[in-house]
């Protein structure tokens, strides 16, 4: 039988999002927390959320992972209840752990829903673990919590990717789909953060290169046809005085139509869901973009609750139990560059760039 111990919980950490329109704003204000952004500024952002009802995406699509992962715990015999806590909105964080404490649970394994080494997407999430346990209520012991490593490599996690895009071009026309140009999108960060990810630097755009490379050379291998790929950006906020990565997802399309690109593919490999980052960014205003160029384009899907991801997330948390037990664990990665640490060093992933 699979051996979770030491751990008595499972605990997926994500983003939030809101509910309804009345929530945008305070949503944004917790987001936003601390960098003085005035309220009709965050007014202005808020209209991507408006378009769709003022709910986001997000939280529905955590619901669906947490089932399928309780499924394919049930089905594999792992034997840990899943709990859900959010940065920025219900269930928050805070709340969430203060119910593990209350109902028993003495240590738990995290899992959050971003797959990358940044100070965004993982050093301030484990602030955010320390945080709530120092929140825990007089009387109640607080859990221990500890983070699975960056997976942005694991086998299930690219599959998942692989499939996504695979299916993208399969909606393309006969006549395009084998010049398709691949275009793996992530969310931008400043440069200043980006230098400061990872250990040595560097490693939250280096990640990306490295898994865009390997979902598009397993993609040559599955259709017989070498296609042109590239990394982009998109969600970029901020002063426009601070240098973030380049190139923006609907410039670089403008520069594609100019060179007489075929097709595009848009896969979000920096997204584990289909949240706002891809249905506005991608799915309203990248698509528009290429419409308007006459360039046909299609969005792969992102991992969401793919059997391998969900899959991945359980081969996870028992290599971690594993490790944690002091037992040989073979981590599994594709790529160039490894599995990442499953313990951040004190430097790494620093502020840079906030």
């Amino acid at each position: 039988m699979p051996n979770p111990d030491p751990y008595d919980a499972l605990l997926l950490l994500s983003f939030g999002g809101p509910e309804k329109p009345e929530d945008v704003v305070p949503f944004l204000e917790n987001v936003t927390r601390g960098r003085g952004i005035p309220r009709e500024r965050l007014e202005e952002v808020g209209q991507h959320y408006y378009l769709f009802g003022g709910k986001s995406p997000i939280n529905d699509q955590n619901e669906a992972l947490i089932a399928a992962i309780e499924a394919d715990f049930a089905a594999n015999g792992v034997d840990l209840p899943v709990y859900w806590g959010n940065r920025n909105w219900e269930p928050y964080l805070t709340d969430t752990v203060a119910r593990m404490a209350a109902d028993g649970v003495r240590r738990a394994v995290c899992v959050v829903t971003s797959a990358y080494s940044s100070w965004s997407s993982c050093r301030q999430y484990l602030d955010n673990l320390a945080a709530a346990t120092d929140a825990v209520p007089e009387g109640h012991l607080a859990p221990r919590l500890d983070k699975v490593r960056p997976y942005y490599n694991h086998p299930g996690f690219v599959d998942a990717v692989v499939d996504g895009a695979a299916a993208a071009l399969d909606d393309l026309p006969d006549e395009v789909r084998d010049a398709a140009r691949l275009v793996f999108v992530t969310h931008s960060i400043p440069d200043a953060m980006n230098d400061d990810s990872g250990p040595d630097g560097g490693a939250y755009l280096a990640q990306h290169l490295d898994v865009a490379d390997a979902v598009a050379a397993r993609l040559r291998e599955t259709t017989q046809v070498a296609r042109p790929h590239e990394l982009v950006f998109c969600s970029r906020s901020g002063s426009p005085r601070t240098p973030w990565l380049e190139p923006d997802v609907n410039d670089r399309l403008e520069e594609l139509a100019r060179e007489g690109v075929a097709a595009v593919v848009l896969i979000p490999v920096g997204f584990v869901s289909d949240h706002m980052e891809v249905v506005y960014d991608l799915d309203t205003e990248a698509l528009a973009t290429a419409d308007r160029l006459g360039i046909p384009a299609r969005r792969a899907a992102s991992a969401g609750t793919h059997p391998r991801f969900v899959e991945a997330i359980r081969d996870l948390v028992l290599e971690r139990a594993a490790a944690e037990r002091g037992e040989p664990v073979e981590r599994a990665a594709v790529g160039s560059r490894g599995p990442v640490h499953d313990c951040c060093p004190t430097g790494c992933c620093l502020g840079g760039g906030r």
